[in-house]
């Protein structure tokens, strides 16, 4: 019976699933493992690869095919896969990122073992650019060595752990029905981990995270009123988790959201539409006067009005 499950979720990334499977390969660990690559039904030669290395290590590598495209971002693939995971721990990478510390596992895994309050553990990671932008580390030295809910609830987006730095306790049977809606895998399943127990980090840097046209990070759009009202609706769905202890934060954090939905390219010739909008982010927000007045300015004022108010104050200098 393996001791950790690693789960590689990917979809059409060809160019680099070798990497990350290999290097799930190369871990050197006391305990068995076993190594679930979920392919969301790629249509570039990422399934023949996998298939490729499972005949080359039977029972080791098992690919997780699915016969069509599950959706929601990856999200699906996760869970689809994680039910086929028998380890007591479970460490995940995106298809097109990877380890880079044998002992990435082993360290990760006594890490649960000795903190058996805590639910997870992550790792500082590197991030690369496939536009060749310099390459930095995720996190700076001197954050935390432990975290809660405390911690991942702001008015912003909180980020700090990469898919491919952490490790799990397998110990959600099943995840809500909310869980499964969201187009964001990583926040939601951190929350509901960090319900559980405490967060624990490792400074060192051990994996990769590739930012690629293919990655799952290229396809937030935040001009798009789909993914923004899906944003909306996880932080809703989050809100209701949490027993409402953080409303007014995460209240906030949804207003945000709002207040991008107005420049979304669905809502470019609908003046009616995007000042409903605009109104209910300023009820949701209560922002400071410069930013009620940039939005009465530039989303609630028809646009005839701001023009004639312009041209006015502009006769005194023609």
């Amino acid at each position: 019976m393996p001791k950790v499950s690693v789960l590689i979720i990917t979809y059409n990334q060809h160019k680099f699933i070798r990497k990350a499977i290999d290097s799930a390969l190369a871990q050197r660990t006391t305990f068995p493992i076993e190594i679930l690559v979920g392919d969301d039904f790629s249509s570039d030669g990422t399934r023949e690869i996998i298939q490729e290395y499972e005949r080359h290590h039977p029972g080791l590598v098992i690919g997780v095919l699915h016969p069509r495209n599950m959706g929601k971002n990856g999200g699906i693939n996760f869970l689809e896969t994680l039910k086929l995971a028998k380890g007591e721990y479970y460490a995940l990478m995106d298809g097109d990122d990877y380890w880079t510390n044998p002992d990435k596992l082993q360290m990760q895994a006594d890490f649960l073992d000795a903190h058996p309050d805590y639910s997870t553990v992550f790792h500082n990671a590197l991030i690369t650019y496939e536009d060749g932008a310099p390459s930095h580390v995720l996190n700076e030295p001197g954050i935390k060595e432990s975290y809660t809910v405390d911690d991942l609830i702001g008015e912003n987006e909180i980020w700090f752990m990469a898919t491919s730095s952490t490790m799990y306790r397998n110990n959600i049977k099943e995840y809500p029905t909310w869980f499964r809606e969201s187009s964001s895998g990583d926040i939601p399943r951190l929350i509901l981990k960090a319900k559980l127990g405490k967060i624990g980090y490792i400074p060192e840097v051990m994996s990769v995270y590739r930012k690629n046209r293919a990655g799952a990070s290229y396809h937030d759009n935040e001009r798009d009123e789909v993914f923004l009202r899906n944003r909306i609706q996880m932080y809703s769905d989050i809100n209701r988790e949490l027993d409402f202890k953080y409303n007014r934060t995460l209240r906030r954090n949804m207003a945000r959201y709002y207040r991008m939905m107005l420049d979304a390219k669905q809502y470019e010739k609908s003046y009616f539409r995007r000042a409903r909008l605009a109104l209910k982010y300023l009820y949701m927000a209560q922002p400071g006067w410069d930013k009620t007045k940039d939005v009465v300015w530039f989303y609630l004022l028809p646009k005839p009005l701001t023009r004639l108010y312009s041209t006015i104050r502009l006769l005194p200098h023609r």
